[in-house]
């Protein structure tokens, strides 16, 4: 019993000093053709997918379920930097 508590206490101090995992978002550039249409968004990865190389693939699956091509995974980032690109993206902040 007292190996069984020293392991409850190991596992419950690891998981309260470890840091919390941020959000992390995601800005692109997609298209639609026949008409041609581009749009500028930002969506939210799954933390592991936050660099461009492992965003490119996620958001581009999210995309083609409407229909749309990535073009380019601009940048990733956290929580700060989502007022200012709110504007920009319009009606395709966090739509996907």
């Amino acid at each position: 019993m007292p190996r069984f508590r020293a392991a409850l206490f190991t596992l419950i101090a690891t998981c309260l000093a470890s840091p919390a995992l941020a959000d992390c978002y995601a800005d692109y550039r997609a298209k639609m053709d026949d008409p041609l249409r581009l749009h500028y968004g930002v969506m939210e990865i799954p933390d592991a997918a936050c660099s461009v190389a492992a965003a490119a693939p996620v958001i581009a699956a999210r995309l083609a379920d409407a229909g749309w091509d990535l073009l380019q995974v601009v940048s990733v980032f956290d929580q700060s930097g989502l007022a200012p690109r709110r504007a920009d993206a319009g009606d395709h902040f966090l739509r996907f």
